[in-house]
Formats: C-alpha cells, sequence, structure tokens
C-alpha cells in the first residue's frame, strides 16, 4: 500500500500512523484478551485500550528507551516476564531497537499463553531512504568517507523467517509503504528522536556532530529531494507481523504425499473440458 500524508510540526505523526493501522488490525480480531501488553520505545507509541470485533482490550504497558512517568521501563534484551502470561503482546518499533531480535521474539512467545496472538510494527528495509543518502553525500563531502548514520532496517523478505525461527506458528508478514512530506528536514529528525529512533550501530562515530556536517546534511536533503511546494518527502515502510503461540487447536499443514486429488489429474481434466 502507498500512502502520501503530510506531517505538522509536533502532531506525533508517525505515531498516529502506527496506531491507526493498529487498531483497525485489532478490531477484526474474533477473540477476548483478557490480558494484553504493549511494548513501545516511548509513551507516545503506547495505548491503553483498544477494541477487539467483539470486546475491549485493555494493555499493561511498558516503554523500553525513553522513560515515562509511571509507566516501566523494560529492556528488551532482557525481556523475561515469566510470572505474566498475557494473550496478546502487541510491540510497536522495537524490534529495530534489539541486538537479538530472534531472542526477543522467543522471550514473547514464552510470555503467550497457547494460542496467543503477538502483533509487531517495524521499520522496513526502505525507510529513510532519503534521509541516509543525504548524510551519506555529506559525511562523503565533510569527512572524508562514509558512516552509518541511518541505521539497516528489517527486510520484509527475512520478517516471517524470524517468526517461524522463534517458534510461533501461522507467521503473517505485510507492508504499508508512505511517502510523508514535512516542512523541513529538521521536522523529520526531530520526530525520530522522540520516539529513540537514533541510529543504535555501535559503529556510529561517537564524536559530538558539527554543525557544518548536520548543515551539509540539511542542504543535500533539501537540494535532492525538496518539492515544489517547498516541502521534503521521507519514505517510511512499516513491516506488520503477526504470528500465534503454538496451540493443538490451530491449523496443521498437511504432511506431505496426503492430498487426495492429483495435481497431475487437476491439468488433465482440464485440458480435456
Amino acid at each position: 500500500m502507498r500512502l502520501e500524508r503530510y506531517a505538522n510540526n509536533n502532531d506525533r505523526f508517525i505515531a498516529k500512523l502506527v496506531h491507526e493501522e493498529l487498531l483497525s488490525r485489532l478490531a477484526t480480531i474474533t477473540r477476548k484478551f483478557e490480558r494484553a501488553l504493549i511494548l513501545a520505545p516511548c509513551a507516545d507509541y503506547l495505548l491503553e485500550s483498544a477494541h477487539s470485533a467483539t470486546d475491549p482490550i485493555a494493555f499493561d504497558q511498558a516503554t523500553t528507551l525513553v522513560p515515562a512517568n509511571d509507566i516501566p521501563l523494560l529492556n528488551v534484551e532482557e525481556f523475561t516476564p515469566a510470572d505474566a502470561q498475557y494473550d496478546l503482546i502487541v510491540s510497536l518499533m522495537d524490534l529495530q531497537t534489539t541486538n537479538d531480535v530472534p531472542g526477543f521474539l522467543t522471550r514473547i512467545r514464552h510470555s503467550l499463553n497457547p494460542d496467543g496472538l503477538f502483533m509487531a510494527a517495524a521499520l522496513g528495509g526502505e525507510t529513510l531512504k532519503e534521509l541516509r543518502a543525504a548524510w551519506l553525500n555529506a559525511d562523503d563531502k565533510i569527512s572524508g568517507g562514509a558512516h552509518l548514520r541511518v541505521a539497516p532496517f528489517i527486510d520484509i523478505r527475512d520478517a516471517g523467517a524470524l517468526l517461524q525461527r522463534a517458534g510461533f506458528a501461522l507467521p503473517v508478514a505485510d507492508l504499508e509503504h508512505h511517502k510523508v512530506r514535512y516542512e523541513h528536514p529538521i521536522a523529520l529528525m526531530s520526530e525520530l528522536r522522540k520516539f529513540g529512533a537514533t541510529n543504535p550501530m555501535i559503529e556510529v562515530p561517537h564524536t559530538a556532530t558539527s554543525r557544518k556536517l548536520l548543515g551539509q546534511a540539511i542542504a543535500n536533503y533539501i537540494d535532492e529531494f525538496q518539492e515544489e511546494d517547498g516541502r521534503v518527502p521521507a519514505t517510511l515502510e512499516f513491516i506488520w507481523l503477526s504470528a500465534w503461540a503454538p496451540h493443538e487447536s490451530q491449523q496443521k499443514p498437511l504432511a506431505p504425499g496426503s492430498a487426495k486429488v492429483s495435481l497431475k489429474d487437476v491439468l488433465e481434466k482440464k485440458d480435456t473440458d
């Protein structure tokens, strides 16, 4: 899906995009969730409640990067709520901030009751490609080399495999593609920083970004991407994941060779019709 949106200053625009999509997905689920947990980098991405097709959902909440008053701060690398069994766990924008994604997903699965649901939104591989290009060109001009200033994000082709590796059943991964237009590159950078989406990679330079380098990156962004009305675009890809903790009642794939109708027979019958 490809959507074009306008971001206004200070309106938590990315969070609102994610919330809208999460609520629409939860609204179609005909399940009652007795206990649910939502994880997000900062409080802007948390929800207190939502609705399934039949019942309201009340969430326990935790932030994973930015502390918030009255909300526990949870280290995703140490997520082991052994005493809490959930029917639903939602993770919004956390996967790109953890070093061990398979381990995190495995711990999530162990925290779900059998047939419990996991849903997640993560940034996809094409996200912030304009910002990445602007920083690469700025480093080339000012620093004399390239640095990884925008972290790599999850590829849609890897997402389903990550869920299977963690032991989930019935994994599904799909992509939401947005073109968001900001008044200025600084407005985009400010929003990314608010929910902890600065580069978590170890290899980034540890010296402060100079005013000259930042100015060059902004100039590159404007020169290369600014549109006729003065706004600058930012590509956002959200990978939405869903999967279930295994349970004996779930659909199972047929064993190889157990089919009662031969594909060859079907094709031959079609040719003779």
